[in-house]
């Protein structure tokens, strides 16, 4: 039985099973609806070009919203109605067959992130300047933004470098631009803030931070430290194969099987069931104290810690996406920050070439 109770003279309505929905059909026809407003800025003479670039938004984007978990109802926002207009605006006026996607991903990243104002700001701008973005800036801004925004969680060192040179070779789709006024661009379009007096950190200042888990020397096999973290590891009930691990840099030593050393934060416990399910269970802060405490046995001779930057800086140069972003990102002449406007339009374009890549936070 369900019960409701209202004040003293109050009147009581009770609505049930009501429902407001958008299907593809209605979804299409707001579409539309929108579009007799846009395009009331064209002469008839430019109709029929920018009729063809709408509707090739159209056919990108409803798919895609489609994908996302009730992703139509958005038709129905007004906020989001007023950037649709803006965005066939933009497509009606664009060439650039990539725009497409990039205001279909835009508008659907409006619909994750909406109720966020300061990224709402920043998805209202990036639709507007589409069309002015050259490739060379666009491409420029995409892979600085990734370096700054994406790092593999695989925890072996073979497999992190070799996750991100994949990624590098679906991010890298042209020449990376030179020279100076790819940044400029960025800059009047409001996508960067310029550093005239900085420079970006290099790939070994990137690498010694990303991966400080396994950029390390560790614990020699056999050595009293060795016995005191394995006591300890004891101790705590942590006592199993995977997490002490050979170093792949540095034989005979070991590591905690982490990329980087905060994730000693979030280290969960698997717990495999009889019916051949597992449960993640978080580790308890006297087990991750415990974790860190083995870390601070780390040996701390500074040749062998050279050696292992220099060892991984090897393996890095090795792979041809990530020896091509290491020589392009330290011959860049000026450091700059990427705005909230470069932020959306940079992971717009990374996820429309890898659409695994998780959504902007």
């Amino acid at each position: 039985m369900e019960i409701q109770k209202a004040g003293d003279n109050a009147q009581q309505f009770q609505i049930q099973n009501l429902t407001i929905g958008i299907d593809e059909k209605r979804a299409r026809e707001i579409y539309d609806e929108k579009y007799s407003i846009a395009k009331k800025d064209f002469t008839e003479e430019a109709l029929r070009i920018a009729n063809e670039r709408v509707r090739e938004l159209e056919n990108r984007l409803i798919p895609k919203m489609e994908a996302v978990n009730d992703g139509l109802k958005a038709f129905a926002d007004p906020s989001f109605q007023l950037l649709l207009v803006d965005a066939q605006k933009t497509a009606a006026a664009t060439e650039r067959s990539v725009d497409y996607d990039l205001l279909s991903e835009l508008l659907v990243h409006r619909i994750e992130k909406g109720n966020d104002r300061h990224v709402r700001t920043g998805i209202h701008r990036a639709v507007e300047i589409v069309e002015d973005i050259s490739n060379e800036a666009l491409l420029g801004l995409t892979i600085i933004h990734s370096l700054n925004s994406f790092i593999p969680v695989s925890p072996e060192c073979v497999g992190a470098l070799n996750t991100l040179n994949d990624l590098y070779g679906r991010l890298i789709y042209a020449k990376l631009p030179d020279g100076i006024d790819w940044i400029e661009d960025l800059e009047i379009l409001d996508a960067i803030r310029i550093n005239p007096f900085g420079k970006f950190k290099t790939i070994k200042e990137y690498c010694s931070e990303a991966f400080n888990g396994i950029i390390t020397i560790g614990i020699k096999k056999d050595s009293e430290e060795y016995q005191n973290a394995i006591t300890i590891l004891r101790n705590n009930k942590l006592l199993f194969p995977n997490l002490l691990v050979e170093n792949y840099l540095l034989p005979g030593y070991v590591r905690v099987n982490i990329g980087n050393l905060d994730a000693v934060n979030t280290l969960s416990i698997i717990h495999t069931m009889g019916n051949n399910t597992s449960v993640s269970i978080p580790m308890s802060e006297q087990q991750k104290s415990a974790i860190k405490t083995v870390i601070e046995l780390y040996s701390k001779d500074t040749q062998l810690k050279t050696d292992v930057e220099e060892k991984f800086l090897s393996e890095w140069n090795s792979r041809h996406n990530l020896s091509l972003l290491r020589d392009w990102i330290e011959k860049i002449p000026n450091s700059f920050s990427v705005t909230s406007v470069g932020k959306v339009l940079a992971h717009a374009n990374a996820q429309r070439c890898d659409n695994k890549l998780p959504p902007l936070k």
